[in-house]
C-alpha cells in the first residue's frame, strides 16, 4: 500500500483524488472508519482509496459531495481520473487480475498474456521496442500466468481473432510452440478458448483487445492501446464491455471447432 507522501497528485489524477479525499476527511475531523459508514464500507476501503490501491467508485464520490457539499468537486475529479490515461493503470490492473475468480478477454492481434510462452512473449517484447529490461518484463507478464493454476484458479475464457494465430511471431518453431501451448491450456477445465473467424468481417471487436475481470470489489475492464492502456471501474462502462464480449462470442467458433482451426494452422505452418 502507497504512503501519503509517495503520492504524485501533480501527474497522477489518482493520486490527486486519493490526496484529496484525506484532505477533506482530515479537514472534516473524521476517521477513516467513520467516512466508511456514510459510504457503507469499511475502513480498510477508505484506507485503499486514500493510497490509491484502489480506486473511489463513482457513486461514493457523489457520496461525498453530498454529505460535505463540495459542489460535484469528488464526481468531477473522479471522471477527470478515469478519462486521463494512468501512468500506473497496468500495475492497478494486475493487481485486479490477481483477485479475479473470472476473466473474460477479448485478443484482437497477439495472443492473450496470460497464455503466451516464453518465447513468443520474448518476441513480442523486443518487437514491440517499448521496455528496457526485455528479461524482467518478460518474467513479470509470465508471473501473471499463476493465476490460472494452484488452488482455486481462475476462470479464463478467452476469444482470439483468427489472424492472432496466423503472424508467425519469433518465427514458425516460436509460433508452432505457441499454438501448441494454446491447445494443451485450452483443455484445462478452467480455461475456456474459442476462435473468431475472420470472414465474419466488422465486428464488435474492431475496436482493439480488452478484458473483463470479476473481482471480490466488483467488476473492471481493462482496454488496450497503443503506447498504454486503461482500467475501467465504472459499472455502467465495464457492462457495455461485457455485452460486447458476449456479442463477439456469438460469432466465435465452438470450442471443438477453435481446437481443430488451431492444430490445421500449426499444422500448416513452416
Amino acid at each position: 500500500m502507497a504512503r501519503a507522501d509517495t503520492l504524485d497528485p501533480d501527474n497522477n489524477p489518482w493520486h490527486w483524488l486519493a490526496v484529496d479525499l484525506r484532505v477533506w476527511r482530515i479537514r472534516e475531523n473524521l476517521s477513516q472508519a467513520e467516512v466508511g459508514r456514510f459510504c457503507g464500507v469499511d475502513n480498510s476501503r477508505v484506507a485503499n482509496w486514500e493510497s490509491a490501491s484502489a480506486k473511489l467508485p463513482q457513486t461514493h464520490a457523489e457520496t461525498l459531495d453530498r454529505v460535505w457539499k463540495t459542489r460535484g468537486h469528488f464526481a468531477r475529479l473522479r471522471r477527470l481520473a478515469e478519462s486521463a490515461h494512468d501512468p500506473n493503470w497496468f500495475d492497478v490492473f494486475t493487481n485486479y487480475e490477481r483477485q479475479a475468480s473470472m476473466i473474460s478477454a477479448y485478443s484482437a492481434l497477439v495472443m492473450p498474456g496470460l497464455l503466451q510462452t516464453p518465447d513468443y512473449a520474448r518476441a513480442l517484447l523486443v518487437g514491440a521496442r517499448v521496455v528496457d529490461d526485455v528479461e524482467e518484463a518478460l518474467s513479470r507478464r509470465l508471473a501473471r500466468q499463476h493465476v490460472l493454476s494452484g488452488d482455486g484458479p481462475a476462470e479464463l475464457w478467452t476469444l482470439i481473432k483468427e489472424s492472432a494465430l496466423l503472424d508467425p511471431i519469433g518465427g514458425p518453431e516460436v509460433m508452432r510452440a505457441q499454438l501448441a501451448h494454446l491447445l494443451e491450456m485450452s483443455e484445462r477445465p478452467n480455461i475456456v478458448v474459442r476462435v473468431v473467424p475472420r470472414d465474419i468481417g466488422a465486428h464488435p471487436g474492431i475496436d482493439g483487445s480488452f478484458t473483463v475481470l470479476d473481482t471480490p470489489a466488483g467488476a473492471v475492464a481493462r482496454s488496450d492501446a497503443v503506447g498504454g492502456g486503461r482500467v475501467i471501474t465504472d459499472p455502467a462502462k465495464v457492462r457495455g464491455y461485457r455485452v460486447r464480449y458476449d456479442r463477439i462470442g456469438t460469432d466465435a467458433l465452438s470450442r471443438g471447432s477453435s481446437r481443430s482451426l488451431i492444430a490445421q494452422v500449426m499444422e500448416a505452418m513452416k
